[in-house]
């Protein structure tokens, strides 16, 4: 094997292994930043010698057994420092570090370690782009350089949001525990709030050039699945990743040859995953039979299950999906959900019907910036044949617009104010 293609594997093993590793070491050292100096000591150390001498035949092992040597060492000097600390100022209580055998301790079940990790980056005290920028740092296995670049970001600023990150959860104190029962239920949401945070700007790119960007989908989806094994018990985890995997079965028809968006009405359904598909009806299936009323994102997920199941645009159930609106409004109070059940309804019931929820949050204060709002009104103003106001919506939303392959859409259904042009990208 090339030395590049040894890297190659190195790094596809890192991406694999990274969380368990480090959430494993989490576990011992009870310290974020020194748990991710171990682990990229060991990586350094893989680096130096796999090219030479072949990648082992269990690399996370590999590199487990020597991040734990270091995390022993480590350990070790610490606890010989507190102990000179403790003689000298007489404190039999100031060792921070519990009396415990290292080698016993690092190899003890790591169940939940994963999970550990995950609760860790994705604690609420955190704000939601430090959650989402540490959760793709520790759980993605991406550099500080490839998560600058998922946001869009100079790489200094998100290196900074990470520190800052690292240096809150340490001030307040978080515990490196897995809490049970109720606790961890009031946690799920933030964790599951983060996972979809990462699939939707993969899915639907807000900012740059680029419509899709399956390398989040794919983050996002494992980390769905990920969660669904260490917390089956919980119907919401089932019913975010049913709509990951549902929504993901369109990725690969989402865009055209020069990577235009092709809308949800125009794609090549042949084309969908059926393999995610069936993963999603099943996860869909099993949160249905653990929740009643059903969750936001079970409903979202039946929702996306009327589109999968429908072999063409014709044959969708816009009446069901535009109950499932009706369900979910209920449920998160949220006018981007109103939005997209203007759509529904509009599709079920006529666009006049759609226009006049649309119209209904044109003073809502939350989406004054919003480009999807003029956009659905666009479109459906066209279908009335309404074309003069239709492209003055248009020009509004491409203006708003911050994905570049968005706005060019966009610009030209102003152009063109077509008016049977399928509805625009809402919850394609």
């Amino acid at each position: 094997m090339t030395e590049e293609a040894t890297r190659t594997a190195i790094e596809a093993v890192w991406r694999l292994e990274s969380a368990r590793l480090l959430g494993g070491l989490v576990r011992v050292v009870r310290d974020v930043d020194l748990a991710e100096d171990l682990a990229q000591e060991a990586l350094v150390t893989a680096l130096e010698h796999w090219p030479a001498e072949g990648i082992p035949k269990n690399p996370g092992a590999w590199l487990m057994a020597t991040a734990k040597n270091r995390a022993i060492d480590s350990l070790r000097r610490r606890r010989m420092l507190e102990r000179k600390h403790d003689v000298i100022e007489g404190d039999a209580f100031a060792s921070t570090v519990p009396t415990l055998d290292v080698e016993r301790t690092i190899d003890e079940d790591v169940g939940d370690d994963v999970l550990r990790l995950m609760l860790v980056a994705c604690h609420p005290v955190l704000s939601t782009e430090a959650r989402t920028a540490l959760t793709l740092r520790l759980l993605g296995g991406l550099t500080t350089e490839e998560v600058a670049r998922a946001f869009l970001l100079p790489e200094p600023t998100i290196a900074q949001r990470i520190v800052r990150a690292k240096r809150t959860l340490a001030e307040a104190r978080v515990p490196f525990e897995v809490p049970r029962g109720a606790e961890l239920s009031a946690r799920l949401p933030s964790m599951l709030e983060v996972i979809y945070l990462i699939f939707n700007e993969g899915y639907a790119a807000t900012r740059g050039d680029d419509w899709v960007r399956l390398d989040l989908i794919e983050d996002a989806l494992r980390l769905g699945r990920i969660l669904a094994c260490l917390v089956p018990s919980d119907a919401e985890v089932h019913g975010l990743a049913a709509l990951m995997e549902l929504q993901a079965s369109r990725s690969r028809t989402r865009v055209g040859p020069a990577g235009e968006p092709i809308l949800l009405l125009d794609q090549d359904r042949s084309r969908w995953d059926r393999t995610l598909i069936q993963r999603g009806l099943a996860a869909l299936a099993r949160a249905e039979s653990m929740a009643q009323p059903l969750g936001a994102y079970t409903l979202q997920a039946a929702i996306a299950a009327c589109h999968a199941r429908a072999r063409a645009s014709h044959e969708t159930d816009w009446p069901k999906i535009g109950a499932l609106y009706d369900a979910l409004v209920e449920t998160t109070r949220s006018p981007i959900v109103e939005l997209n059940r203007a759509v529904a309804v509009a599709m079920a019931f006529g666009p006049r019907a759609g226009l006049e929820i649309a119209d209904a949050l044109l003073e809502e204060p939350s989406l004054a910036g919003y480009h999807l709002l003029p956009s659905v009104r666009a479109d459906l103003l066209s279908k009335l044949g309404r074309a003069a106001e239709a492209r003055a919506e248009f020009e509004r939303a491409a203006s708003l617009a911050q994905n570049a392959r968005e706005r060019s859409l966009l610009l030209a259904r102003a152009e063109g104010c077509i008016v049977d042009q399928a509805p625009p990208k809402v919850w394609s």
